[in-house]
């Protein structure tokens, strides 16, 4: 995938003037410095139950009222291309006479090893799904209530993303 396709699959919804410093830091290859010095260390939440834990810490700090997530996990089958990091699914079962629904989380497996502050930010969006479905204003405000630099996080990811078409991973 050459360099300029990389950064409009990920940051095509950002201004000309973003894409091009983006685009400049590619072309330089000196998007992994600025990377590595932003976000030096990855997560050490590689196994299913932590990243279970640290959602759930999350979601009981900033929505103790929203309906509980019953799985939290890494699924090798998402793939970053299709713009999905992670998904908010519902599995709905019977249970006697009732239909229960279950909200499961699944983050795709290329974030085992990225740093927290972009795992979070993967799973407060997701998190947010649970109250909001849409994209809507309402959702990002979710998103940055929990996580005041989301915006940012989201981009530095996009970036990343963009980075690692290029270069391959970084972490």
């Amino acid at each position: 995938m050459g360099q300029t396709t990389s950064v409009k699959n990920y940051l095509g919804a950002y201004s000309a003037q973003v894409q091009q410093q983006a685009q400049a830091l590619l072309e330089t290859e000196k998007s992994a410095q600025w990377l590595l010095n932003k976000y030096p260390v990855v997560h050490g939440l590689g196994g299913a139950s932590g990243l279970y834990e640290y959602a759930l810490e999350i979601k009981n700090t900033f929505m103790r009222s929203s309906p509980p997530i019953s799985k939290v996990i890494y699924d090798d089958k998402i793939h970053v291309i299709n713009n999905a990091l992670g998904l908010h699914t519902y599995v709905s079962r019977m249970q006697g006479n009732k239909l229960k629904a279950k909200n499961e989380i699944r983050i795709s497996s290329l974030f085992r090893q990225v740093p927290e502050p972009l795992l979070r930010m993967i799973l407060v969006h997701e998190l947010a799904h649970l109250k909001e479905k849409d994209h809507s204003k309402a959702f990002y405000k979710l998103c940055c209530y929990m996580e005041p630099d989301y915006h940012q996080l989201e981009f530095d990811l996009r970036l990343y993303l963009s980075h690692r078409d290029r270069f391959g991973e970084l972490w």
